[in-house]
């Protein structure tokens, strides 16, 4: 059984010419739909010198009218988690009647916003023309968390997935591309508009523990008290109440939910936004945590681990199954954390493989990251130790 939507497949060896061409003609053969509407491609660092040269060779061969990705040290194709000796990966999507407009945004765009419709002028999509946007960001040259943020102020609730790439650590240097071109810095992304949404699931890897709890004093990233008692107490007391397994678990592997949508009578898996627990002080009684929470915010202490990453990915996916049901899901993109994968689950191809048990079949490519980008609520973030999902699901029963 097979997508007849999308194709995805994985080329292990290094530059050659006359095989790519083959490859790539094989892989546009294997996809039954008349055209490729999108394909994206993921790299290793072994093809910086010549990506240009890669890129234009799959453009031409696969027949791919626009074509998008980045570097990155591991790669997912399929079912498969490619995690050394990575080589490339590409897949090919036919999208019916989706509006597709690609844009590359830079630093110096990002220090001259201003207002809300900044970047509808800068790219020439309004918000009532797109249903969600695909986006690979170079982390090293660009302020993602700042470009993030005014991008949900000009186009949120509509969803943004993506990642950031890796490529050469010691250089910090990496390659985002988009149809020829290959960029040292800045970001692509790809609007997904007309009559195909992206939908997808994040999964940020944790379980709650205790019960969620209102912050009744915080100041920047320190957390004083929640429900009126001392933060560290709170914590500490959460911890006590797991027994001695849990407790194991937990050592080392604590965070903070943030509740998103506080207008919920009931907090469920994906209502919250997962950020670091940086410290805690017993003698003042308050928790520093890696974000910016606001007094009235409900919280919950998370634990993340092998087993709670599994048991939420498998639960996110079962809620999108039910979500889509009916309509048409045409091919997928996974980005994962490079914290996740057989570093985290002792085994390959994890998230890939449960993905398309859950999903599939589904043509998806997708890379390792540097920081994973999803929607939690209405609002896109920035998340670590996180497996992005996104998904080009028909707008209507039967598309």
């Amino acid at each position: 059984m097979r997508n007849e939507f999308s194709v995805a497949a994985h080329w292990s060896g290094g530059f050659d010419e006359a095989g790519l061409q083959h490859w790539a003609e094989d892989l546009r053969r294997r996809l039954a739909a008349p055209r490729v509407s999108l394909g994206l491609v993921f790299l290793t660092p072994q093809f910086f010198a010549v990506a240009p040269q890669v890129l234009e060779i799959l453009r031409v061969h696969a027949q791919i009218p626009l074509l998008a990705g980045c570097s990155s040290q591991s790669l997912i194709a399929g079912a498969e988690e490619i995690e050394e000796n990575a080589g490339l990966v590409l897949a090919l999507y036919h999208l019916p009647g989706a509006d597709l407009r690609a844009v590359r945004f830079v630093q110096a765009q990002v220090d001259d916003c201003s207002g809300q419709e900044y970047w509808h002028a800068e790219t020439g999509v309004k918000p009532a023309g797109t249903n969600g946007w695909l986006t690979f960001a170079d982390p090293f040259h660009l302020d993602a968390e700042t470009w993030l943020r005014q991008w949900n102020e000009n186009y949120a609730p509509t969803p943004i997935f993506g990642g950031l790439a890796s490529g050469d650590y010691a250089a910090r240097s990496t390659q985002v591309y988009l149809n020829g071109d290959v960029f040292e810095e800045g970001g692509v992304a790809i609007s997904i508009g007309g009559e195909v949404t992206l939908a997808g699931v994040i999964s940020q890897g944790c379980t709650p523990i205790g019960e969620p709890w209102p912050i009744t004093k915080a100041e920047r990233n320190v957390i004083h008290a929640i429900g009126n008692r001392p933060a560290y107490e709170v914590l500490a007391e959460t911890y006590n109440t797991l027994s001695a397994e849990e407790q194991k678990k937990a050592r080392g592997n604590l965070f903070v939910g943030l509740v998103v949508n506080e207008y919920a009578e009931e907090f469920h898996r994906g209502d919250f936004l997962i950020r670091n627990l940086l410290g805690g002080d017993p003698k003042e009684g308050n928790i520093s945590i890696g974000a910016l929470p606001r007094t009235g915010q409900t919280l919950q202490f998370h634990r993340r681990d092998a087993a709670a990453a599994n048991e939420d990915l498998a639960a996110l996916l079962d809620k999108e199954h039910a979500a889509v049901a009916g309509r048409p899901v045409y091919g997928a993109c996974l980005c994962s954390c490079n914290g996740r994968g057989k570093s985290l689950f002792g085994s390959p191809s994890h998230d890939a493989s449960l993905v398309q048990q859950r999903l599939g079949p589904l043509g998806m490519a997708g890379f390792f990251c540097n920081g994973e980008i999803g929607p939690v609520g209405a609002s896109n973030f920035l998340h670590g130790y996180t497996a992005a999902l996104a998904l080009f699901v028909g707008k209507g029963e039967g598309s």
